[in-house]
C-alpha cells in the first residue's frame, strides 16, 4: 500500500511556498522537493513534526494510504 504525501495540498491552504516551509523547518528545499513529490524513502519523526508545526496540521493531514493499483492481467 503506497503512501501518498499531501504537502504540496497544506502549502496551498496556507498560502506558503516551499522556500518558506523548508526554512521553518531546518531542511533545504531540494530535500523538501523530494519528500513533497513522494520520493522519499523515509521521514523522521522529528521532520514531521517540525512539518506539522510550521503548517499548523496533524501528520495524517500530510499523509495518507492508497490502496495498491490492480494488478494487469
Amino acid at each position: 500500500m503506497p503512501i501518498a504525501v499531501d504537502i504540496d495540498v497544506m502549502l496551498a491552504r496556507r498560502k506558503m511556498s516551499v522556500g518558506e516551509l523548508a526554512e521553518r523547518v531546518g531542511i533545504t528545499p531540494a530535500n523538501l522537493a523530494v519528500l513533497k513529490n513522494g520520493r522519499a524513502k523515509a521521514v523522521r519523526f522529528a521532520t514531521l513534526a517540525a512539518l506539522c508545526e510550521a503548517l499548523d496540521c496533524q501528520p495524517g493531514d500530510l499523509l495518507r494510504c492508497e490502496p495498491d493499483p490492480p494488478e494487469a492481467t
